[in-house]
């Protein structure tokens, strides 16, 4: 669903890579037009009250050392394998470092033990296999690590201690298959988390267990078949949850129970047939909008009597229904090809 694409506005609070990187460009223009930038072969420097703000990309060089006050650091596009030993050194008050669109296939253990106010970590298409233990043992004030677009085929909980105050966490766009028990076990802040566009073909039955109120799931393309009834009861308040794209053939009764705030639900382009009875009864209640809508489109419904239930919600929600040309009947042969809404307003 166009609308729905990852590629959307987070909701208040999620982070925004495109919109800090535009402001951060702004500003950079802002320092080209009073002389800050030097050549092609310098990296643009801007410089304000709140500290250094540096952005390198080639021709320019990638500097030997920082300003003492950098608080910005983006190093993109070089296609390097690996960084400078020393590129953090002396930057203690860096808060965020955008390393994207490089061919890094390996990080320093020691690599973020200079930057330990660091917050923003985007490591966004590079060849990562994996992280060092102990990578971020200095890094308990981190809020935001994307790993998105790397080659990461497995992933070990032990990569990913010491992140104290995580609030976003990208996997997505790897080839990760399986994830490890516990993996958030020690992440109660987190917000947002995003497996989409992975290989997952099964989650593990703890994996939403330890955060306390995360707004955000996105599980879409990867080659999940069923949702169960216990994963996501550790989340009552989540509000936004991406589960198209996948293979689903069966969604456990009582999997949406106790979703107290939810406001979107993309179950699209799946293979389901039928779900249980009741499986809607506690999503877009008086007290539980779903105001952003939800897309049940591209499923090979079986409309006959077992869909009942369904229909009468439709009915009800109907207003929020996205694609509802693309929502169809796969049979029986009397019903087929016709909209599911179609079928549940003549029941």
């Amino acid at each position: 669903m166009a609308s729905w694409s990852r590629r959307r506005p987070e909701s208040p609070g999620g982070f925004q890579p495109h919109l800090s990187r535009t402001l951060f460009l702004l500003l950079l223009l802002a320092a080209s037009a009073c002389g800050v930038t030097l050549s092609p072969k310098d990296c643009q420097v801007f410089r304000s009250d709140h500290g250094s703000s540096i952005s390198c990309q080639p021709p320019a060089k990638i500097p030997s050392y920082l300003p003492a006050d950098t608080v910005h650091l983006a190093v993109e596009f070089f296609n390097l394998t690996l960084l400078p030993a020393t590129l953090l050194q002396g930057a203690s008050k860096l808060q965020e470092l955008h390393l994207s669109s490089n061919r890094l296939e390996s990080l320093s253990p020691e690599f973020l033990r200079p930057v330990p106010q660091l917050r923003v970590l985007d490591l966004t298409r590079n060849s990562l296999t994996g992280l060092p233990p102990g990578l971020f043992q200095a890094s308990a004030t981190l809020d935001t690590l994307v790993l998105k677009e790397n080659q990461l085929e497995v992933l070990e909980a032990s990569w990913l201690h010491g992140l104290k105050a995580l609030r976003h966490l990208d996997l997505s766009g790897n080839c990760l298959r399986k994830l490890p028990p516990g993996l958030l076990a020690n992440f109660t802040l987190l917000r947002t988390l995003d497996l989409a566009e992975n290989q997952l073909e099964t989650l593990p039955p703890d994996l939403l267990q330890g955060p306390l109120q995360l707004e955000r799931l996105h599980l879409e393309g990867n080659k999940l078949q069923e949702l169960g009834k216990d994963l996501l009861v550790p989340q009552p308040d989540l509000r936004y949850l991406f589960l198209n794209g996948n293979k689903l053939v069966r969604v456990a009764a009582g999997a949406f129970q106790g979703l107290r705030q939810l406001d979107m639900l993309d179950l699209s382009n799946n293979s389901l047939a039928s779900v249980p009875e009741g499986l809607w009864t506690s999503l877009g209640q008086p007290n539980r909008d779903m105001r952003d809508g939800f897309d049940i489109s591209s499923n090979p419904w079986i409309c006959d009597q077992n869909l009942s239930d369904l229909y009468r919600w439709l009915q009800a929600q109907k207003d929020k229904m996205f694609s509802q040309n693309d929502t169809r009947c796969a049979g029986p042969e009397a019903v087929k090809g016709q909209t599911l809404l179609a079928v549940a307003e003549s029941q």
